[in-house]
């Protein structure tokens, strides 16, 4: 378009050119013909005017011959001669606009003007002694065809020029302007962040190459924006699912980078961490202290603390490192926090296993020893003596055996390959199978046992071990509750669990104590315990068992009070 208008202004500044040079050379030539014609005018006037050989149908012959009209004005305003109707080209209405622009605007003697298609020509003359003027009107019909023509050549002259332009144009556009704004489009949307925009390929020459290498940028820019953002998402994912805390200080101290694990150790939100200074962020010395000793040596460090959480502690163990590019430039330190919590409660319960063991033996262990030197040493021929101290050493051996069972028992539920035996059981039957022997004890013991057993509801699970958990469960209730207590078993279905709960009012459990009651040899009354004939291991075996069937077992004590013990089964027993 725009090489088309230029085309088009030169075209019509070419042609009012042109028509203005022809008309000036026309109006020139006609001049200094009716100037060169005005003297013959003259001449043949004075003469029609001096003698009257030449008649006044000479004059319109010499007029007619000649294309040109006269007409003479005196001074005063009138017409003399007029010879214009021997020039019919010439209308009346042209005659009387030339003789009034002569009289009105004075119009400069012996020069050409030209009005419309009439050319005139006035001419300071006198006849039969009147001074006036002489105009002379000539038709210029030639010069309006000229100008026509011209106007005719430059129109179609640009229209073939439109033509070729409109040929060209279209070419150039077509191979280079449209591919070149084509590719100008795509790549700004790259620059946005568009890589999914694609060009044309189907151009030649230049302009096809460049479509081309502008889709294969945008192809590599996909792909290396798609890589990345999915390197970005997976190292985030990593990061955000690592089970250690994470944070990244930069070069200057500024905390740039933590994953959700150190928020859930430390507390708190992202933006209370993010940007600020690790030791204003942070209010941990050991912390402050590892970084700095990173800071100073360059190396890996790793510090073990103590973070206190509300009424409880964490163990936990930092391990830092420092950041260097591929130049050995200083870019920062990470942080990474290991929760050994578990480790430390792991090591500190081995440790309390080996101490209980050792103690839980050593007492069985010393009295038969004990008993048995003392037998040697003469009192065995005491017979009443002996007795007593057979009696002693068969007690303290049944406890011994009794402990080892237990600790046997123990180690073959926490082992990896331990399988129940699994088979449909109805829950009432196996607690009333066990009500005759607990009956007895209680009996013995002066509790009076209450039982809630009605319906037949089946579970899947193994028999013999349920037997244990509730046989341990109603000895410890029967053995904790004093003469003339009460111990409760009741039942209770859901739609896919069934809850059993044995209850007494015997001396219950202070509440501090109640969480720990599951770990092995832990007593809460210890010198009851013994006296029990307990080992200490009952409950945590009763809690591995209620754990391999998927279930729960939960305490609610008070003490002086009495206890519930709560254990919860699936009816449908899932293999995990």
């Amino acid at each position: 378009m725009t090489y088309t208008i230029l085309v088009v202004i030169v075209m019509l500044g070419l042609g009012i050119i042109l028509a203005q040079l022809t008309r000036g050379y026309f109006i020139n030539i006609f001049e200094e013909r009716i100037e060169l014609e005005s003297q013959y005018f003259v001449t043949y006037l004075e003469k029609f005017t001096d003698d009257k050989d030449i008649s006044e149908d000479n004059l319109y012959s010499f007029s007619e011959q000649l294309n040109t009209g006269m007409i003479f004005i005196s001074e005063s305003g009138d017409k003399i001669v007029d010879t214009v109707e021997a020039v019919p080209v010439i209308s009346n209405e042209e005659k009387q606009l030339v003789i009034t622009q002569v009289k009105e605007n004075d119009a400069a003697i012996n020069q050409g003007q030209l009005l419309d298609d009439i050319f005139y020509y006035p001419v300071q003359s006198q006849v039969d002694g009147n001074e006036g003027t002489l105009i002379l009107l000539s038709p210029v019909k030639s010069l309006s065809n000229i100008t026509k023509n011209i106007w005719l050549l430059i129109g179609c002259t640009l229209l073939l020029g439109l033509i070729v332009i409109f040929v060209l144009g279209f070419n150039v556009f077509s191979k280079y302007v449209r591919p070149i704004r084509s590719a100008a489009t795509v790549a700004t949307e790259l620059a946005k962040g568009n890589y999914k925009a694609r060009t044309y390929e189907g151009h030649f020459g230049e302009a096809g190459q460049l479509s081309q290498s502008i889709n294969i940028l945008a192809r590599n820019l996909q792909e290396m924006t798609s890589s990345k953002g999915m390197q970005e998402n997976q190292l985030e994912a990593v990061i955000n699912n690592m089970g250690n805390g994470l944070i990244l200080i930069d070069e200057k101290g500024y905390v740039q980078l933590l994953n959700r694990a150190f928020i859930e150790t430390f507390g708190g939100e992202q933006k209370n961490y993010i940007g600020y200074l690790y030791h204003d962020a942070i209010p941990h010395t050991t912390i402050h202290e590892t970084v700095k000793k990173i800071y100073m040596f360059e190396e890996t460090i790793s510090e073990t603390f103590v973070l206190p959480v509300n009424i409880n502690r964490k163990h936990l163990e930092v391990t830092g490192a420092p950041i260097f590019s591929e130049g050995r430039k200083w870019k920062g330190v990470v942080l990474v926090f290991h929760d050994i919590t578990e480790l430390k409660q792991l090591e500190q319960m081995r440790k309390d296993f080996v101490a209980n063991v050792s103690h839980e033996l050593k007492t069985p262990i010393t009295s038969i020893r004990g008993f048995s030197e003392t037998l040697l040493d003469g009192a065995m021929k005491d017979e009443k003596m002996l007795d007593q101290f057979l009696q002693i050493i068969l007690k303290e051996s049944d406890r011994l055996q009794s402990l080892i069972q237990d600790l046997l028992e123990l180690s073959k539920l926490e082992r990896d390959d331990f399988l129940l035996n699994v088979e449909t059981v109805g829950v009432q039957r196996i607690l009333k199978d066990l009500l005759p022997i607990v009956e007895q004890h209680a009996e013995q013991k002066g509790v009076k046992l209450k039982t809630s057993l009605s319906g037949d509801t089946f579970v899947q699970g193994d028999s013999s071990r349920l037997k244990q958990v509730f046989m341990n469960l109603l000895t410890n209730a029967i053995s904790y509750t004093g003469d003339d207590g009460e111990v409760t078993l009741s039942f209770k279905e859901e739609a896919d669990t069934v809850t059993i709960s044995v209850s007494d009012n015997g001396v219950g459990i202070p509440e501090e104590e109640v969480s720990r009651i599951f770990e092995r040899f832990y007593r809460v009354d210890k010198a009851r315990s013994r006296n029990s004939g307990g080992t200490g291991l009952g409950l945590a075996i009763v809690k591995h068992i209620v754990e391999a069937h998927h279930g729960t077992i939960h305490v609610e004590s008070v003490v002086d009070e009495g206890t519930t013990f709560h254990v919860m089964l699936p009816k449908k027993f899932t293999e995990n």
